[in-house]
């Protein structure tokens, strides 16, 4: 069977244990579940908040065809993407990634391979904003993002 993905992208908070455990309930057929929690850092205390922008149906269509990609590529029970937008203080919530399947390494993969290319290719731009007031740029892409995601070819 393949998983049919979920994906949300929303300015609100997720409860990651009332997601994984929606996902898992009476779910005898699992016996892997990967989750990965990325949070806002808060920069050695200097950050207020992280501003994330996106296109919102963009984000989306793009979100879900990383989503089926995964699913294609391992045998998935379950995936689920969440990403957040607006602006998140540190210590809160960005985005959550849980893949389920039989067996360990299909989980393992799924969800390293969803936030590959999540950081690479989902159109989401993050800017910092500072306690001392004042804004830093956009968010440059990183090289060693494109790296992982390029592990994947």
């Amino acid at each position: 069977m393949t998983a049919k993905p979920v994906v949300r992208v929303q300015a609100q908070d997720f409860d990651t244990a009332k997601e994984l455990e929606a996902m898992t309930k009476g779910q005898t057929n699992i016996g892997a579940v990967v989750s990965f929690t990325g949070l806002c850092r808060d920069e050695g205390g200097v950050l207020e908040t992280l501003e994330l922008e996106h296109y919102a149906g963009m984000a989306t269509a793009q979100l879900n065809d990383i989503a089926q990609q995964a699913c294609k590529r391992w045998p998935l029970e379950h995936l689920l993407v969440i990403h957040r937008y607006g602006k998140i203080p540190p210590g809160k919530n960005i985005v959550l990634v849980i893949a389920t399947s039989s067996h360990r390494q299909a989980a393992f993969d799924g969800a390293s391979f969803v936030m590959d290319f999540l950081k690479t290719n989902a159109p989401f731009w993050k800017k910092e904003h500072f306690k001392d007031g004042s804004t830093g740029q956009w968010v440059e892409a990183k090289d060693k993002d494109d790296k992982a995601r390029d592990r994947w070819d």
